[in-house]
């Protein structure tokens, strides 16, 4: 692979075309912001799928088959875990920027190199941590930063999926990094950093749980249910639980709840949905609606960043805010300093 000077239409090419690659595609599509140059995916039904979205790209069933030469500006990555920092690695080496499905990598140590990476090629580097786009996680954030909630002491932090991954890869830890703590409590570990504006994190300790057994240090096994606290400075208490295939009477429950010394704010999932978000503000037994469906927020993390791509493709000090959530996912598995 090889770059080009971004035009006003970046050519960007698609590693994985999976259904979340497929949608982040759309997105980008639909906005019109950059050009689908290149399709590569080992299945051929995702393969296809993809191609009839974008009929003009050129088709490429295995990854190591890319050839050299290819005038690309950026690389969508949407692939499993443990390729993301090695891909990643190889495209910003290569000139490109680059957005990769979280998380960016399996550990904070991979995922400094990435960041690293991407700051001496001096190339955008996005991840797809996607719930902060939300329309309700920003009205959430703006009652915390604007200091209507007075001082936020404690934060809830919710994911429970009535459903497992359907690939046999997240259920390794050597490929996955980790099980429905890495999945699913990345992103609530990423609204709870961001909506604080990334405070120092410590005091981080976890529960971890395979059907029901509580698992000891470093398993083979990955969990299911994870029960986890940490403490933001300069002491704001944050619990953490997520799981998969809970009994939890709906397809999910996500909710990220934000409690100050002169109210609270909320961020929660609508019957079940995995996709419509409201937002409230609280005061006592009142509840006053912020923001509520419909918000289409999927794709605006990889939009974002085609059009910085667009506008030039740097690289942004952000980049490291990934690096923030990976240091302390570490922490919580009890893995620090490992790679």
């Amino acid at each position: 692979m090889s770059s080009r000077t971004a035009a006003s239409r970046p050519r960007l090419g698609f590693l994985g075309t999976g259904w979340i690659g497929r949608h982040r595609l759309q997105a980008l599509q639909q906005d019109g912001t950059a050009e689908v140059a290149l399709l590569c995916d080992s299945d051929p039904a995702s393969l296809d799928a993809a191609a009839a979205l974008a009929p003009g790209a050129r088709t490429v069933p295995d990854p190591a088959d890319l050839p050299a030469g290819l005038a690309l500006d950026g690389l969508v990555i949407a692939t499993p875990s443990a390729l993301h920092a090695a891909q990643a690695r190889a495209a910003l080496e290569a000139g490109l920027a680059v957005f990769c499905q979280k998380p960016l990598a399996r550990s904070a140590s991979e995922t400094r190199a990435v960041i690293e990476a991407a700051r001496r090629a001096d190339r955008r580097l996005g991840v797809d941590l996607c719930y902060r786009h939300t329309a309700a996680a920003r009205a959430v954030a703006r009652q915390v930063r604007s200091g209507a909630l007075g001082e936020v002491y404690a934060i809830d932090l919710v994911f429970h999926n009535a459903y497992g991954p359907d690939k046999a890869w997240f259920r390794d830890p050597a490929l996955s990094g980790g099980g429905c703590l890495i999945d699913l409590g990345t992103h609530l570990v990423d609204l709870a950093l961001w909506v604080m504006d990334f405070p120092a994190a410590d005091e981080a300790s976890a529960r971890l749980y395979a059907q029901g057994r509580r698992l000891g240090p470093a398993p083979d096994e990955v969990e299911d249910h994870a029960l986890a606290q940490f403490t933001l400075a300069p002491g704001t208490s944050v619990r953490l639980a997520c799981s998969w295939n809970l009994s939890a009477g709906r397809d999910a429950v996500i909710e990220a709840h934000f409690h100050g010394t002169r109210g609270s704010a909320r961020l929660a999932n609508v019957d079940g949905s995995f996709y419509d978000f409201v937002a409230e503000r609280c005061h006592g037994t009142r509840a006053e609606r912020l923001a509520e469906p419909p918000d289409d927020w999927g794709g605006r993390a990889a939009v974002r960043w085609a059009r910085a791509v667009a506008a030039g493709g740097r690289f942004d000090d952000e980049a490291w805010q990934a690096l923030r959530v990976a240091e302390l996912l570490d922490q919580l598995y009890g893995r620090h300093g490992r790679p």
